[in-house]
């Protein structure tokens, strides 16, 4: 027999995550070998950080971690508050080794939640895995969540909270929601507006780190611009000499995402809505449904609205049987007036085939 007949089969190299099973340690990636005995907490904070990911996004991430990190494996001892936050980078690695169950336990863990938020937590474990170097294992996967159309309110609720708005003791509401309703302006962005971003004579605000710490151009009506104006001699009494935030609360600090949603509780509460309906995010919803029926394009709306791909701004083609009912009768009445009109003003002769009765003078 040849010597290639005599060769034995070299086996397959095995996979980083197999390898793991019978490895004594495992193996940082380049960029943690230095920061190996420091603890994971403050270092992952900054990774986050670096990557330019919101304070609610970080809050989400480690909010979802801890259940995994403290989830233990049988013989193991729970994790205090000390000890969580200081555990080294390497002991860490070790701990979240993909092959040794721990993630399979938490993920039976989270089963039970919805479908948006178990997602959200198997995000937040992927970042975290993937930034200690492991390999994220294949049977972990998202949940299917099916199509969900944006939340928007009905002509007539959106002019009943325009009413109580008006009508509110709240000196800010009214600009608040006529502000979300005109610019499809996110919570946090409205809080995070100063005064000196904003432009009175262009009728426009410069939006400095926005969601993905991305700056835009937002526009204003008239209707914005006259009620910012009424609004500027409150906020000087309500407001330090200091203070750059353009909205204040009773108490002249910059007003926070929770003091918007609880001025939107109270409003929708008065406005007889079902508890919840009434969100800054619905109004933003509103805002970009009422383009889309005024005949505004995909893209006009992606930079408007602020999104990073249109895709996202693509479900709003899939408007709610309420929303294109309204649609339909709008069309259908504006017909009704263009045909008196044209009845009225000259007779009408059609001379080509049309959908349309009329017809071409």
């Amino acid at each position: 027999m040849n010597k290639r007949g005599m060769r034995t089969p070299q086996p397959q190299a095995r996979r980083p995550s197999q390898r793991r099973l019978t490895d004594e340690q495992v193996t940082l990636p380049a960029r943690l070998v230095h920061l190996r005995h420091l603890p994971w907490l403050g270092c992952y904070q900054r990774q986050l950080q670096t990557e330019n990911k919101s304070d609610n996004t970080q809050k989400s991430y480690f909010y979802g971690l801890r259940p995994l990190i403290e989830t233990t494996l049988p013989g193991e001892d729970v994790l205090d508050e000390t000890t969580y936050e200081t555990l080294p980078i390497e002991v860490l690695a070790e701990r979240m080794e993909p092959m040794n169950g721990r993630l399979d336990l938490w993920a039976h863990s989270i089963a039970g939640l919805k479908p948006t938020t178990y997602n959200a937590r198997i995000a937040a474990a992927r970042h975290f895995i993937k930034w200690l170097g492991l390999i994220w294992p294949d049977h972990l996967q998202r949940a299917r969540t099916g199509k969900r159309l944006p939340r928007t309110l009905t002509r007539r609720e959106l002019t009943s909270v325009l009413e109580v708005a008006e009508l509110s003791e709240d000196p800010a509401a009214s600009l608040v929601v006529t502000l979300m309703l005109d610019t499809g302006m996110r919570v946090s962005e409205v809080c995070g507006l100063n005064l000196e971003d904003v432009d009175f004579d262009d009728e426009s605000a410069r939006v400095i780190g926005g969601k993905g710490d991305k700056d835009r151009l937002v526009l204003f009506t008239k209707r914005t611009v006259e009620r910012l104006k009424a609004w500027i001699p409150i906020r000087t009494r309500l407001a330090s000499a200091e203070e750059q935030a353009c909205f204040v609360n009773r108490h002249g600090r910059r007003i926070q995402p929770r003091g918007i949603q609880r001025m939107m509780d109270a409003l929708g509460q008065e406005a007889n809505l079902p508890k919840g309906k009434l969100t800054p995010h619905v109004l933003r919803h509103n805002f970009a449904t009422g383009l889309l029926e005024r005949g505004a394009d995909l893209v006009t709306i992606q930079r408007l609205m602020g999104h990073a791909t249109i895709a996202t701004t693509r479900v709003y083609l899939e408007i709610s049987d309420q929303t294109l009912r309204e649609v339909y009768h709008r069309a259908q009445s504006m017909r009704e007036n263009m045909e008196e009109t044209a009845i009225e003003t000259a007779p009408v002769e059609e001379t080509t085939p049309a959908a349309s009765t009329l017809g071409i003078n």
